[in-house]
């Protein structure tokens, strides 16, 4: 095999490091960024000019046209400005288009949580919600002479109470409930309908016979949604990045963030200009903005809780805790009766995506998910194909799935960290190629910032070759930023996925959702399930319509018997990639 060095290598995955002056901008996290240092009226005057000109093609929709990016173009980076962003809140957001704008507004209001209760002060936990006070009962079959059957919907009735035993007189808890029989390797996601009363129904879907047991947990009580809502809204930048700065000899630490308090200290710009996304960073005494970010590692302020609330979010007694049935916990379900009309819910149209059965999930959106046994079945489905993955390490699980399960895909040595990337692998004999990419800012990760891009540019830089299947998943590391952060985060790549549909319509897209995971106080309070849940409804919302796949961790991990975790276990990742190979390789004529 011919020995490849690393630039030759970058030529084929462009990964290099552009250089010089050009028209397209590449991306990377740390922006490698210049300043432009306005001196004197006239070039003020000069640059407020170029501002109003920039602002009005905006407005006129010609972005596009104007950065139309193109593959062989080196890339010009940003000037940075040590003008502190004008802001109306701790974070920065620019005025969108109004069509972006309407849509954000609809999003928001389709996502927002019912309005939870003010805490007293001091808090006391005795009249919050208590799972072991709390109970769930299995309402009576509404047809077929009492009994269940296959294609038929069960309901739950949850009742909440308080410390005390006190019913709940208010809603706003945020449950999760699934069905399963661990004999058979069945499990399905339950849909939760909170009545803001104290009281919630949750319906299943009934999709095998024998045994099914009911599983309702309290991930938060209402309370804590309270304290989660103000951190967000008064603390987004308590996840921070330590950078450091380099230019030339010099390297100087800072402090950077999506959302980054004004002091007076001054600030350094480096919002990308081919996306909008924000990022900035305080500019250390005697070094220009002209700097590049090399490296960055992120830390997590204490929780910044008030007295006592940290009482909202104990493991084993108020976070992520099973309710206990007042009754019978599990139901029996027969065959399906023929020319018998299945009996839907009163309470929800509730379709679940998909359903585990003898340990293999099987979706319910038409989909034909193949079993891709052994390597020999993967190897042919992505043989000639070329695999672009994008995002965070619950993507990057997915590149090492490949790179253990299919032993002809040799990966390149491109001096990446293990954790950061970027990774490429390639099978000659096959000419399968699998690349991946972590997405921009923010990043949980310590380490270079050479490589990393957002998703976005990744996708305008592609040229659309045939048999090209493009992977990305975004959502572990945004949330602790408020949810207009992640809207607007989407709605760039969403033009990306257009732009690409429109150049090369063949393109495969595969969109992974978020999942549920471990939480303990620190990860409840900046990254845990409350949060991912509601960017996952702001996922599904942005790309619906679009010709792109879902892939339903979400669903896919709750369902699951196996303990909720951020990188899910190898029996659930099995399951995952056999539906992106389903959705990479469809059955003919199925």
């Amino acid at each position: 095999m011919r020995n490849w060095d690393r630039d030759q290598l970058s030529c084929i995955i462009s990964i290099k490091t552009w250089k010089g002056s050009g028209h397209s901008v590449r991306l990377e996290l740390d922006h490698i960024m210049k300043e432009s240092s306005f001196k004197g009226r006239t070039c003020l005057t000069i640059f407020l000019l170029l501002l109003t000109a920039f602002l009005i093609f905006l407005q006129l929709n010609i972005w596009d046209t104007l950065f139309q990016p193109k593959m062989s173009s080196p890339i010009i980076y940003p000037k940075a400005t040590t003008k502190p962003p004008k802001v109306r809140s701790i974070c920065n957001f620019p005025p969108l288009s109004p069509k972006d704008a309407l849509e954000e507004r609809l999003i928001l209001e389709s996502v927002a949580w019912p309005e939870t209760p003010a805490l007293p002060s001091p808090l006391s936990l005795e009249l919050t919600s208590h799972p072991a006070h709390s109970s769930f009962t299995i309402l009576p079959a509404r047809g077929g002479g009492g009994q269940w059957h296959v294609g038929d919907q069960l309901e739950v009735s949850i009742a909440i109470s308080d410390f005390k035993g006190q019913p709940k007189k208010s809603g706003e808890d945020f449950l999760v409930a699934r069905l399963h029989n661990l004999t058979l390797g069945a499990g399905v996601a339950g849909k939760v309908v909170d009545h803001l009363n104290g009281s919630y129904s949750v319906v299943f879907p009934l999709l095998w016979e024998g045994a099914a047991q009911v599983e309702v947990t309290l991930v938060h009580p209402s309370e804590a949604i309270t304290v989660l809502n103000r951190l967000n809204r008064e603390h987004p930048d308590r996840v921070f990045f330590i950078s450091v700065l380099s230019l030339g000899s010099q390297s100087q630490t800072t402090i950077c963030n999506i959302c980054l308090r004004q002091t007076k200290q001054p600030i350094c710009d480096f919002t990308d200009p081919r996306t909008g996304d924000p990022y900035f960073c305080y500019n250390p005494k005697n070094m220009s903005c002209d700097a590049r970010i090399a490296r960055s590692s992120a830390v997590q302020t204490p929780a910044l809780l008030k007295a006592k609330e940290d009482k909202l979010f104990q493991g084993g007694v108020n976070l992520k805790v099973r309710i206990p049935a007042s009754g019978p916990a599990g139901v029996t379900v027969l065959p399906k009766k023929e020319g018998q009309p299945e009996v839907e819910s009163s309470i929800v149209n509730f379709q679940a995506s998909g359903y585990y059965y003898q340990g293999l999930w099987r979706a319910l959106d038409g989909t034909k998910v193949r079993q891709f046994t052994g390597a020999s079945a993967i190897t042919q489905c992505l043989k000639g194909k070329v695999v672009h993955m994008y995002g965070d390490s619950t993507i990057r699980q997915w590149f090492e799935f490949l790179n253990a399960a299919l032993p002809d895909l040799k990966e390149f040595n491109l001096g990446s960290s293990r954790q950061n990337g970027p990774f490429m692998a390639l099978d000659y004999k096959n000419t399968i190629m699998v690349t991946f990419h972590l997405h921009g800012p923010p990043l949980r990760f310590i380490g270079s910032m050479e490589e990393i891009r957002y998703i976005a540019n990744e996708l305008d830089d592609l040229i659309g070759v045939p048999n090209t299947v493009v992977v990305f998943g975004i959502w572990a590391h945004f949330g602790s930023f408020p949810i207009e952060v992640y809207i607007r985060r989407l709605q760039r790549i969403r033009s990306a996925v257009v732009r690409l549909l429109d150049r090369a319509p063949k393109t495969v897209i595969i969109i992974r959702t978020g999942n549920a995971k471990t939480v303990k106080l620190l990860t409840a309070t900046t990254n845990g399930d409350w949060f991912s849940m509601q960017n996952d409804k702001v996922l599904r919302a942005i790309f619906k319509g679009l010709n792109v796949h879902l892939i339903d961790a979400w669903e896919m991990v709750l369902a699951h018997h196996l303990p909720n975790n951020l990188h899910p276990q190898p029996p659930i990742i099995k399951n995952i990639m056999n539906v992106l190979f389903s959705y990479t390789c469809p059955q003919k004529g199925g």
